[in-house]
Order: C-alpha cells, then structure tokens, then sequence
C-alpha cells in the first residue's frame, strides 16, 4: 500500500559532506569534485530509473550540468562549515507504474522548489525491498541561494522556515492523493493528521534482521544495517517528540484503523514511537492526558475503552446525515414502474424470491436512505438490476460505487449500474466534477468495508444534495479497513431490507452453512463441510499446502471448463501456493514456453497458459485490481491476456507491471468473487469475517486445508475461525453520547431521559409549539386519539382513546430525541430571527424577546450540547438561515450548524475557514470600491472589522493565523496583536457590528 514519507536534511561540510559526492551517489553517476581533487564513482549501483537537473528561470544553462553545478556550489561556499544544499526525499506510490511515479516526482519538483527560485537535481530510485516489493522514492537535491544569469546570490532565508517544510510535507500528500485518484488506483496517502496540523508522523519501515540486532543488542554490524538502525531510531525519537508536543498525533495514529482502543493500544503506539523507555513514559503520559481523550467505559470483556473527541464528531456527524435523508421521502418509483420491471426481469428468466421483491419494494419505497443486509450469494445485484430500470423509468439517474475497482465491476456487471470506486467518486466532487444531484440514487456496495469517515463525507454529500443513498453489504463479512463500522450502525438505528435466502451455492445442506456463516455459527459450517469430507488435516502447513495442491490440480484435470480458486490469508502464503501450483502446471506440459520479467512485486516467470492476476485499476485496459485472466502470449516486453470475463487485453510491461500469478490469491481480494470450487488453506490469523468469505465463494464445492503444527486440533481450528473480530463505533458506548452520560449519572435509562426533556426541560407555555408532544407513557398510538381495536368480541373497528384499556405504548427513544433537536432548533431560530428582525428596523430587543432566546436556548442545549453555540455562529454568517429554520425549513441550518461544530472542534478547519472568508471579502471590496458601489464597500468592510474582533477573542484561533500572515495580506510586523494588526493593514475602523451579545 502507498505510504507516506517525507525527509528533509541539510548537506553540509560541518557533518563532513561533499555536495558531489552526495549528487554522485544520488545519480549514480561518476562526477569530478574539484575542491577535493578526486572523483566519485557510483555508476555501478543500481535502481537510478530518472535523473535530471531542474532550473529556474533565469539560471544559467550551464548549470543543467550536474558536475558544473555542484562544483560551482562547493566553489562558492567558502565557510568550512557552510551548508550545502538541501535534500527532500519522499516516497512514490510503489502502485504507480515507473513512468508516472517519475512524472508526479517532476511535477512536486517543479511546483514546490523551481518555480519558486530554487535549482533542484533530481533523482528517482526504484529499488527493491528485501520481502521483493519495490521501494521507489526520490531524491531532491537543492541550492540554498537566489540564483540568476549572473550566478548565485544572497541565501534565501525562508526556504528554512518550520512553515515551508511543513507546506512541502502537506502538498505532497495532496499532489499524490489527486493524481492517485485520477488514475483510479486504490490507494491513498494518509494525511489527516496534515489537515489538523500541518504535519504528521513519519511511517518506520521494516529494518531487517541484521539491523534490528544492531538496535536491541548494540551490536557492531556492516555501515548500511548500523544506518538503517539508527535511521529507525531516529524517526521513532523525531515522531515521540511530535506527539509528546501535541498528543492529537498519537491519538490519530491509532484511530485510523479502529474507533475505540485500550491502554494496551495506546501502549503500542507509545513503543513503536519513542526512542527508550523515559521517551516511552513522556509518550505515554502525553497521550493520556490529551484533551481529546474520551474515557467509553469497559466493553465486554471488562477492558476499559477509549476513543477521541474526533471520532465522536465523525461518528455524529454520519448519523445526522443519515437521519436526515431517513426522513425526507423524495425519490418515490411509481407502482406501474417497479411491477414493469419485474415483467422484464421476468422475461429474461430472472423470477425474484419474496425476499429479493421485499428489498426491491424497500429502495424503490422514495426514502432518500435504503438498507439492504445481503448474506453471500442471496442475488443482491440482480435485486439492484431491476431496481435500476425501476429507477431510469422514474426519472432517476443509478450510480454505484465501491472500495475496490473489482468490487465496483462486480457491482456494474451484476447490475448494469455504472460504477467507480468512491476515492475516484470523491476525487470528482474535490475538483467540482461528477457531484451528486436530487436525481440522483447512489448504490454504495461492500457498504461494510467502508471506513466512518469516508462514508460520513459520501453520506453528508448526498444529503446535502438531496440524492438517494442505498447501502449494500453484510456486516458479518470482512470489515472496514479504516475505523468503524458505519454500515452495521446505520443499519441498527434505521432498519432496511435482509436477503438470507442463498442462492449461490446448488446443494441444500451448503446454502445452509452459507447462513451459518452469516449468522455467526461458524462451527455449524465447519462441521457440516467436515462431516462430507471437505476439511483436511496434515501434519504440518507444508504439508496442507501440498495436499492442497494436489487436490486442486486433480479437480483441473478431472474438470477443466470449471472455475477454481485457491484462498488463504497472508500474500507470504499466496506466493508460495502460486509457485507451487505453476509447479503442477509445469510438469503437467500446460505451460508454454517462459520467459523472466520483473513486475511490481519482483522478478517472475510468466509463459502462456499462466493464470494471472491484475493488482492495480487501469482504465485504458478495463481491468481493476483483482482482475483474473489466463496468459496468451508473453515476451519480455508485452503480454496478451484473456481475462476471465471473454475480453483479450494486450499492454506492454514498460507501461503496466502491476501484475502477479493467480492460482491463488488473499481472503480480502476474494469479495464479492464467485468460482465453481474454493481450495483454502487456513492459517492462524483468519477469524469468522474471513472464514465467512472464504467458505461462500464457491458454486459446487470448497475443501479446507489446515496443518497440526498452526492448530493442535478440530477444536482449536474451531475456535480461531468462529473469532469475533467485529469493529466498533465510539457511539455504540453510552459515554460517547452527553444526553446518554447524562442519564447514565443518575441511574435511568435512556427512553426515561427523553421523556425528563419533555416533562420538565420543555416550558409548559411552548409545550404547543411541539405539536402536543406528551411523554411515551400517554403518547396515543395514532394521531386525532384513535386506533385500531384489538380483536376483542370479533369484530374489529375504531373507538375513542379513552375507551382503549391501558396499554404501554413503545417509544423509539433516538427517534424521539431527533424530534426534540429540530423542534429545539426551530424553537431557537425563531427567537434569533424575531431579534434580527428587530434589530433591522433599527430598535432593541425586548427583556421578553432576549429571555425566549435564552430559554431556547437552554432547551437546545439539553438535546444538543453546543447546539445554540454553533446554530448562532452559523446565523451570524447568513442570517437568512435563522428566517428559514424558524419557518420549519430545516435542512440548510443543521448542514451549516454541522460546518461550524467541525471548526469549534477543529482549530486548523477554522484557521482554513477564516482565511478563505478574508480572501473572499478582501476581494469583494475591491471590486465594490472599483464599481463605485460604496455602500456595499461599507458593509463589507466592517464585516472584516468583525473578523478581526473576533480574533481578541479567540486566542487559539490568533496563534494558528500567526503563521499565515502573509495569506491575510500582512506583509510586515508591526508589533501589535493580529487582529490590530490587520485593521490597521488594511485600514479598517474596529467599530461594533451586530451580533448575539446578550
């Protein structure tokens, strides 16, 4: 997967460098040092793909060589300590191929460092890691001084600010990110904690056996491994450091993977980022005391869980979304469509099962949101292909995306909806492309693979659009690689349709251990496959691997127009079986003739006849990462494939290496797959998500393979496939939610809470504004006072409430709160705009019209802590906000409320946010000074003047902007504060403007 590395260092003579010898090593070249008098000779080390030297405009062409230059560099620095130059190095997405590796490194190059001044020698490496993946990074080597046609000049003292290392470190992720998505790779470099704080903590590689001997035991060892040792070590001290200073970053590191941890997690993370145990310690204490710290509570296994204040943010803000769109009703299908497409499907032979037809009702029913739990091989996709006609003949547009390429192909062949990834769906909507509309329906398949927060963003974009959202998935099947598990979440607070009925598998007796699988009772499957005689026990793995081998290549042989995979868990045991059942091929003459190539993962013999797997997207050819196919033709320069779909895909290797065998290939590229037979070999860290998958890819059959010396017996086999390794969510907690801690403090449930809202926070005078809203005790079952009678003296009928017996009437407790909030915001808007209002026609609030505002908001807060705070700020910016959610249109407030919720929680977001509305009305008073329009000169300029106030404060705020004064057009320092500051730059009066002082 792609990572993220950024180094900055200096080259100097001080350390006892030589700025020719390090261009030298990093070109791989030999160059001429004349201040030494000697030459240095590289140019037999491997792995140099690209080399260059970049120059401004304006420098001398001479310069363009590598030895002039750095000579003339040596020659004009004539301090014995001076400092050379200055080297970036960073790592390349080893899933892009080498050209366009070299092509996003030129583009960085030239953006960051030669169109601001600087010379830059670069150098790009495409070596290859011991495990025989690539390593491909580059090298930057740059001039510290202004240049021009006559030479050096002055050294440029703010290419060594902290700020423009740390703007490097953050435009280098997001070059990467935007040019990954543009060629549809799955893969991204993670960089959020960049967006919070302009850095991040650099990732410690493997270090190797010799290395991490030299680390722990202090051993002396070759130059190389004593480097790569201290290198680590270096790092870990560098990334201990960062968090020690602000804990945040600990904090991040773990939640990228998981919503919740424990101390022990919190301990890892301290291990892996510290140099020494009083490092350890600091790390350690820094991050339990972080202010964004939230203490959840024990889980079930007693273990004390926490997780971050921005966890919590995300977590709500993707249920807001989702309550939103589940209860607006916008994209009804008339009953005359759907039943026509049915009529069709049915001519193509396709006859939907009572469940399918449930689900189909169900995303065709116009609410904006839809559910659909689909066990493995219940035939959602064909669901979906009848929903879509369904859909085009309302009006609709279909759309569906995925996290994997393959995933998304699946999606699209299944149900001729078209579909991308949603890094690409989402790379889009950042460049204002491809956004979703009010007719749009957007399928969101594997929905249980799909981190919080990337599905909070997708989900929070539909609603604000006003499109459709239907999520798809299993939550028992693999779970999300990012933290949380949103599907399962959603799916739990609303409901939606279940497809239990398999379809997949042709015998009875499997389609039943397929819904073992889905229900949790992995030891009913096992055993129903063990009683048949498809689980298989060796002495050893090696051995399981053989037999395995032995039993695929009987049933090729035996059944050869049949599709067949080999599953296990780690990519080490997928290479082995690939190599061991190329071996079978071989010697059985089913190969052609071989030939060596190097691709992405190392060097391999491909001849025609080889199974194949592609392993990245690539559009020009259609195939996504997973693509299965069988080898044509093979050369050292180019390969034609079948793929397993009918197509025949030629490409040359140059362009596209990202190719493996395969024979076999891990559990998590399985999903989704569907073969006539399944060969998997179970090692120890599978669990029952994995096992769930690996037993329901087949048609007709599966065997499983296993060894005595990973599991002592059937039992323990037993008990490591049926582990329960299902992820959490911080709000599955009580102490994650305030009302819910609230209630916790004083011994009552959750529904009783609510009804405390109603019977004693809410006024008794306004209690009408909450259309008679009573507590659940005496709630009437329907409006007007009415309800169906029970069966009673046989015949049924209507009578009065009061006639009913006494009854218990359920409450859905988060429903009725969600009741409360937007009742609570109405309220609150209201009393906002009847003071806007006023204020407008020039007069005062009254005392009656200042304590309704802050009764209202009281009453918010008690729903919705800090809800009157953010409502209020967001009202400030628009206050046409306020007009419109105290008439009950709701939706644009709660988005804005939501934005300004992420600022209050996220300095760096409000920094971003401040600096971006300065920019914005800077210009626009510009160009109403230009066009004579000098009243809204005025207006625009004291709502600058009420930035800058704002600033007096909001003190974290002003240190944030410290660094950005030039963005807000200061380009000198004066002395004063900054919101002075930037009153007396541009002129502005800091009189007193409007607001909610009261």
């Amino acid at each position: 997967m792609a990572i993220y590395h950024l180094h900055v260092k200096v080259i100097g003579r001080k350390s006892g460098a030589s700025a020719v010898a390090s261009a030298a090593y990093r070109s791989a070249s030999r160059l001429r040092d004349e201040r030494l008098d000697r030459s240095h000779d590289f140019s037999a080390k491997r792995g140099v793909v690209h080399s260059e030297v970049m120059l401004p405009e304006n420098a001398p062409a001479a310069w363009s060589d590598r030895e002039r230059l750095w000579n003339d560099v040596e020659a004009f620095e004539v301090r014995k300590d001076a400092q050379l130059a200055r080297e970036v190095e960073f790592a390349l997405p080893r899933e892009m191929s080498e050209a366009q590796g070299i092509e996003l490194a030129r583009d960085f190059v030239r953006g960051e460092f030669v169109d601001r001044g600087m010379i830059a020698d670069l150098n790009v490496h495409w070596d290859m890691a011991e495990d025989g993946m690539p390593k491909p990074h580059a090298h930057v080597m740059l001039t510290m001084r202004a240049v021009d046609e006559n030479g050096f000049g002055q050294k440029v003292r703010n290419w060594n600010r902290a700020e423009r290392v740390e703007r490097w470190r953050e435009r280098w992720a997001e070059l990467a990110n935007e040019r990954l998505a543009e060629l549809d790779i799955d893969a991204r470099i993670d960089h959020r904690s960049l967006e919070a704080q302009g850095i991040a903590l650099e990732p410690q590689s493997q270090i190797g056996a010799p290395a991490k001997r030299i680390e722990v035991r202090g051993i002396d060892g070759d130059g190389l491994e004593a480097d790569r040792a201290e290198m680590h070590r270096e790092i870990a001290r560098n990334n201990g450091a960062r968090i020690i200073a602000d804990p945040s970053l600990g904090l991040d590191a773990i939640t990228q993977q998981q919503s919740t941890f424990t101390r022990r997690d919190m301990a890892k993370v301290a291990h892996r980022h510290s140099d020494g145990i009083e490092q350890f310690n600091q790390v350690m204490g820094a991050t339990r005391k972080a202010p964004d710290l939230v203490e959840l509570g024990k889980d079930t296994s007693g273990e004390e869980r926490f997780t971050t204040r921005a966890m919590i943010e995300a977590e709500q803000r993707l249920h807001r979304a989702a309550e939103l769109m589940a209860e607006r009703d916008r994209h009804e299908v008339r009953d005359r469509d759907r039943e026509a497409a049915l009529a069709r499907a049915e001519e193509r032979g396709l006859v939907l099962s009572g469940e399918q037809a449930d689900a189909l009702a169900h995303v065709t029913d116009g609410r904006d949101l839809g559910v659909v739990i689909g066990h493995a091989g219940t035939g959602k996709s064909a669901m979906l292909g009848v929903a879509r006609e369904a859909w085009e003949a309302a009006g609709y547009d279909a759309r569906g995306v995925a996290l994997s390429g393959i995933a998304a192909e699946n999606l699209e062949r299944g149900s001729g909806i078209s579909s991308r990834t949603i890094a690409s769906l989402e790379h889009g909507w950042e460049q204002g492309r491809d956004l979703l509309t009010s007719r749009d329906v957007l399928v969101i398949d594997e929905a249980g693979m799909v981190g919080t927060r990337q599905l909070e963003r997708v989900l929070s974009h539909a609603a604000e659009a006003g499109a459709k959202v239907v999520l798809v998935g299993d939550p028992q099947q693999l779970q999300a690689i990012e933290a949380g598990a949103a599907f399962r979440s959603i799916h739990e607070r609303h409901g939606g349709a279940e497809i239990g009925e398999v379809r997949r598998q042709r015998q009875d007796w499997q389609r039943d251990a397929t819904r073992y699988l889905a229900t949790g009772r992995t030891g009913h499957a096992l055993q129903a496959y063990r009683s048949r005689g498809m689980v298989h026990e060796a002495q050893t793995r090696e051995q399981a691997r053989g037999d395995l081998i032995e039993r695929w290549d009987r049933d090729r042989k035996a059944s050869p127009d049949r599709s067949r995979i080999v599953l296990t868990h780690t990519n080490d045991e997928v290479r082995a079986l690939n190599e061991a059942a190329r071996e079978r091929m071989r010697n059985g003459g089913d190969l052609g003739d071989e030939v060596r190539v190097t691709v992405e993962r190392g060097e391999r013999n491909f001849a025609s006849g080889d199974r194949l797997m592609f392993l990245q997207n690539e559009r020009g050819l259609g195939v996504k990462n997973g693509t299965l196919g069988t080898v044509e033709q093979a050369s050292a320069q180019s390969m034609t494939v079948q793929t397993d779909d009918g197509r025949s895909v030629r490409f040359d290797l140059k362009d596209y290496n990202k190719i493996d065998h395969g024979y076999a290939a891990t559990i998590h590229k399985a999903q989704g797959m569907t073969v006539d037979r399944t060969h998997v070999l179970v090692t120890p860290g599978m669990d029952a998500h994995a096992s769930y998958v690996a037993l329901s890819r087949h048609r007709d059959g599966v065997d499983l393979h296993y060894g005595r010396d990973d599991f002592a017996g059937y039992d323990r086999l037993n008990r490591t496939l049926s582990r329960d390794r299902a992820k959490d969510m911080a709000l599955d907690y009580k102490r994650a939610d305030p009302v819910q801690s609230y209630a916790e403090g004083r011994g009552i449930t959750f529904g009783e809470r609510v009804a405390e809202i109603v019977r004693k926070v809410v006024p008794e005078k306004v209690r009408d504004m909450f259309d008679g809203l009573r507590s659940p005790e005496s709630m009437p079952g329907v409006h007007g006072g009415m309800r169906p009678e029970r069966e009673r003296s046989g015949a049924p009928g209507l009578r009065r409430e009061s006639e009913a017996p006494e009854r218990k009437v359920e409450v859905d407790p988060e429903k009725e709160l969600r009741r409360l909030r937007t009742r609570a915001l109405v309220r609150h808007a209201s009393a906002v705009a009847t003071i806007f209002a006023v204020q407008e026609l020039g007069g005062e609030a009254s005392p009656e019209q200042v304590k309704e505002l802050q009764k209202a908001r009281k009453v918010f807060e008690e729903v919705r802590p800090y809800g009157s705070v953010d409502a209020e700020a967001a009202y400030k910016k628009d206050p046409d906000l306020a007009y419109e959610a105290a008439s009950g249109r709701v939706n644009r407030a709660i988005r804005a409320q939501q934005l300004e919720t992420e600022m209050r929680v996220n300095p760096g977001r409000r920094a971003d946010r401040f600096v971006e509305r300065w920019q914005e009305l800077g210009h626009t008073s510009q160009r109403q000074y230009q066009a004579g329009d000098m009243s809204g000169y005025r207006s625009t300029r004291s709502a600058m003047g009420a930035m800058a106030r704002s600033l007096e404060r909001d003190p974290q705020l002003e240190s944030l902007l410290e660094n950005r004064k030039r963005e807000l057009g200061i380009a000198f320092e004066s002395g004063r504060r900054l919101g002075l500051e930037l009153a007396f730059t541009h002129g502005i009066d800091l009189g007193r403007g409007r607001g909610l002082g009261i």
